[in-house]
């Protein structure tokens, strides 16, 4: 008969920073090749492919065939783990200006899985309840009449959101901003949107989102969002 749960195992596995510089790459959302991630890790090709196996193995990470790649990416749950513990985690030392400026975009914007983060996400949400097109609730937001009628204004279509198993709009602690923001099929759906549209730009191997030109006059247009610096 199977004992309690082996979380010691499972912390063995995020306890070795190349590990952990691997899932931090992958929880921007998207899937990223071996190599992509050995970069990420700054280890050799070899060395990245003893620390996925492990991962894999673990049921930390799934594998994708693409072609004549295999593509690795984080489950949901393992990406809503992820972002639990990093409310715990103190910030990582910065010992050159590359890496303070890489800290600077991710607080500034980021994906965080598959919605967006940062200092955007949480003023994009607040201003969405502030707007009165969301609503706070016990397990997270509902989306209001005038609220349903702003995402069809953008192009998100709230019906389709809702038929899906996955909870419509959930609170995010964020753990830069210490302040929620919106996830589950809405946060997903309004980020996949401002990629589409390029109001949102991804930056290569990293988390960090940059809002654009387009991004800044969209939001400001569509909620009266005003994004400085």
């Amino acid at each position: 008969m199977p004992g309690d749960a082996d979380l010691a195992r499972i912390a063995s596995l995020l306890a070795d920073r190349h590990r952990a510089a691997m899932l931090l790459v992958l929880l921007g959302g998207r899937p990223q090749s071996a190599s992509g991630l050995a970069d990420a890790a700054k280890i050799s090709r070899s060395l990245a492919s003893v620390h996925l196996r492990k991962l894999v193995d673990g049921g930390l990470l799934v594998v994708e065939p693409v072609g004549r790649q295999r593509l690795y990416r984080l489950a949901t749950a393992v990406a809503d783990a992820i972002e639990g513990l990093l409310l715990l985690a103190p910030p990582s030392a910065v010992n050159s200006f590359r890496a303070a400026r890489n800290g600077d975009n991710l607080r500034r914007a980021r994906m965080c899985y598959d919605h967006l983060a940062g200092t955007v996400g949480v003023l994009m949400s607040e201003t969405l309840v502030a707007r009165g097109f969301l609503v706070e609730t016990e397990r997270g937001y509902r989306v209001t009449g005038v609220g349903g009628a702003a995402l069809a204004e953008i192009g998100v279509e709230l019906e389709s959101l809702e038929r899906r198993a996955r909870p419509l709009a959930r609170r995010c602690m964020d753990w830069s901003e210490r302040r929620n923001h919106v996830a589950g099929s809405l946060g997903a759906a309004l980020a996949s949107r401002f990629l589409a549209l390029r109001w949102l730009r991804q930056h290569e191997a990293s988390r960090a989102v940059s809002l654009t030109r387009d991004g800044r006059r969209g939001l400001n247009e569509w909620i009266g969002l005003e994004v400085t610096g």
